[in-house]
């Protein structure tokens, strides 16, 4: 049976529920409403676990806030023996409109505070991440506020969508692989 390490970044407290930086949360939450599984608290995080046609998703939401999810991520993937492939990380990107979603197999932090420690934990950067665009309508020095931000009534429209849609590129991903969740998911 093939395992699987869907780590979803976001802040854990009510202060940041429902924030642009928290969209990893989101969707995992979706991930699992799709799947009536819910969430526990266990080890450095809020833990599920999902079946996938033969597959086994063992879907995190760190308890050690964004800038120290590495260490929740290398505890699951060592804990559960998933190979580094079988991880994914799912998070916001300043970088992309709202809404767009992108997979990678790898590549640099981008700036993002939870990939760089995960990078710096782990030891590379060659592991896969779902990024999904949060937009950066924000003035020069805001940035911070803007990512810690509510979304917008035009933002909380669209979600229910979004959400659907990158619940279904993650069940593309374990099953299909990255080149065709690539290719299907990317940009849309």
């Amino acid at each position: 049976m093939k395992k699987f390490l869907i780590a979803g970044l976001g802040n854990i407290g009510e202060q940041y529920a429902g924030t642009r930086h928290n969209i990893g949360f989101q969707i995992l939450n979706q991930l699992a409403d799709e799947a009536e599984a819910t969430f526990e608290p266990n080890r450095l995080g809020d833990v599920t676990k999902i079946k996938v046609k033969g597959r086994t998703l063992f879907c995190l939401k760190p308890s050690t806030y964004m800038n120290r999810s590495g260490k929740a991520v290398r505890y699951w993937l060592e804990k559960e023996k998933i190979p580094l492939q079988n991880l994914l990380v799912v998070t916001d990107d300043l970088n992309l409109p709202f809404g767009t979603l992108r997979l990678k197999t790898k590549g640099s932090d981008g700036g993002h505070n939870g990939l760089k420690d995960i990078q710096e934990v782990l030891g590379t950067t060659v592991y896969p991440r779902f990024r999904f665009g949060i937009g950066s309508d924000y003035s020069k020095g805001a940035q911070v506020d803007y990512v810690l931000g509510r979304w917008s009534d035009t933002e909380v429209d669209a979600m229910p969508e979004r959400l659907k849609r990158s619940a279904a590129a993650i069940r593309s991903f374990v099953l299909a692989g990255t080149a065709i969740t690539m290719n299907t998911f990317n940009g849309t």
